[in-house]
């Protein structure tokens, strides 16, 4: 059986090992940043001219593959779009002009709906009190 130990606690010593490893993380920062603007000064043009040399060639190669069938793929998705498009906004300018029309119905229905929703209020101060009396007397008996 292993015997376990029991270290204090030491805040300040917590606290050391915090602040050294926040510096760091910041240092590694520091030091990615000047790699990365060396590299840019360096050699990312050249890597960037590359890869644009790279990219249009595989794009002539497929044109030249698909051709005519690439172009009027696009034209046929461009269509399609334009029709759904079309479509959704005649759908959205219905909805509206039924949603205008049957507003005024609406709120003469709420209107209607909260002033039945009304408790009614006793007529007089008599009433109420005769309300009171009644329940007392009940509750005695």
């Amino acid at each position: 059986m292993l015997k376990q130990t029991a270290q204090p606690l030491n805040p300040a010593r917590i606290a050391d090992a915090a602040i050294a490893a926040s510096r760091q993380v910041w240092l590694a920062g520091l030091g990615a940043a000047m790699v990365t603007r060396d590299w840019a000064r360096n050699d990312a043009g050249h890597v960037f001219r590359s890869l644009v040399k790279e990219g249009s060639t595989v794009e002539t190669r497929v044109i030249r593959a698909f051709g005519h069938q690439m172009n009027s793929s696009i034209a046929v998705a461009t269509t399609a779009l334009n029709k759904a498009r079309d479509t959704a906004l005649a759908g959205v300018n219905e909805l509206v002009d039924t949603a205008a029309a049957a507003l005024p119905k609406l709120k003469a229905t709420v209107a209607a709906q909260r002033a039945a929703a009304k408790p009614k209020k006793a007529t007089s101060r008599k009433s109420a009190r005769k309300t009171r009396r009644a329940k007392r007397s009940s509750r005695k008996a």
